[in-house]
């Protein structure tokens, strides 16, 4: 492997002057003298045999040359950063600070009660939880602000393991007017009437994300109103079933019975910003989601003794 002969202040320099408009302005932003500044630009060029920069009047430009050169030290230069950080997190040992992005299909109570193991383990590591729905939760990796996520969709350029299966159920209150046809329903039934969806929270909205066209729908921000304006007999939505086991229970909302047992599911993963790079607290936390999940499975049933001793 060759040994770099450029330091990373230089390529910061050479960042500078590009972004600053000039080798002044570079030095001001830098705290360096213009002169420091321009020696470092110059040492880059000298060693790499290349023009950098051409002076234009009184501005200095970047040659084609530059601007390649500009792309790869950003990038550098993040790189450097990035390990940095993530070597000052490993060493001081459990994280200050974790983001957690999560679907919120996911059930609250799991997602509480696993917060709660990780406080116990870790007191003073912060969680911040970003509750986000479809896009969002891939967005909030993609932007930088999560370092965990429980998410339907893996974004491009990150792995995830399959955590858990929700089945959502399509229900209005008991008196809602699709109860009181007393047949099987059909795109068309649902269609006449409101849907109650949540907003996605992605900064761009997926259309593919729209469970079902109606003219009639109100988009709530969290899921909390759309089930409150559900149970008021205001319309019909998807909900997992766990999020509305009371409701079901105290005969608030009633499964509406479409046509040919109509379901679905939603699959969501666990994925890890950065697994390289991840701290200790995230690994922890990442571990304990899924122990949670895990008791939550149905127990595989034991074999029968008495049929394995007779070979049967």
């Amino acid at each position: 492997m060759t040994t770099p002969h450029i330091a990373l202040d230089q390529w910061r320099a050479l960042i500078a002057v590009v972004e600053a408009g000039g080798y002044a302005q570079a030095a001001e932003v830098l705290h360096k003298s213009q002169s420091a500044v321009t020696y470092a630009v110059q040492k880059i060029e000298s060693l790499l045999g290349v023009r950098a920069f051409e002076i234009q009047g009184r501005k200095a430009v970047l040659t084609p040359t530059g601007h390649m050169l500009y792309r790869r030290a950003l990038a550098l230069v993040s790189e450097a950063s990035d390990l940095e950080q993530a070597a000052r997190t490993l060493s001081a040992g459990w994280e200050a600070e974790i983001g957690l992005a999560v679907e919120i299909l996911f059930p609250t109570g799991l997602l509480l009660d696993s917060l709660a193991q990780l406080g116990r383990e870790s007191p003073r590591t912060r969680v911040e939880v970003i509750e986000s729905v479809l896009g969002g939760t891939p967005e909030a990796l993609l932007t930088g602000q999560a370092d965990l996520a429980i998410t339907p969709q893996i974004p491009p350029g990150f792995l995830g393991t399959a955590l858990m299966r929700l089945r959502l159920v399509a229900v209005a209150h008991p008196d809602h007017p699709l109860h009181r046809l007393g047949r099987e329903l059909g795109h068309k039934d649902l269609s006449a009437h409101r849907h109650l969806a949540v907003r996605e929270t992605a900064s761009t909205r997926d259309r593919r994300g729209v469970i079902v066209e109606v003219e009639q729908r109100w988009t709530f921000s969290s899921m909390a109103s759309s089930i409150a304006a559900n149970c008021a007999g205001h319309g019909f939505a998807w909900y997992p079933e766990e999020r509305i086991a009371q409701e079901l229970a105290q005969g608030l909302l009633k499964p509406l019975p479409l046509r040919g047992g109509e379901e679905r599911y939603v699959e969501l993963y666990l994925v890890l910003a950065d697994p390289d790079f991840a701290g200790p607290g995230v690994c922890r936390l990442a571990e304990i989601l899924r122990q949670r999940v895990e008791t939550l499975k149905p127990a595989k049933p034991e074999p029968n003794r008495d049929s394995v001793d007779k070979g049967e």
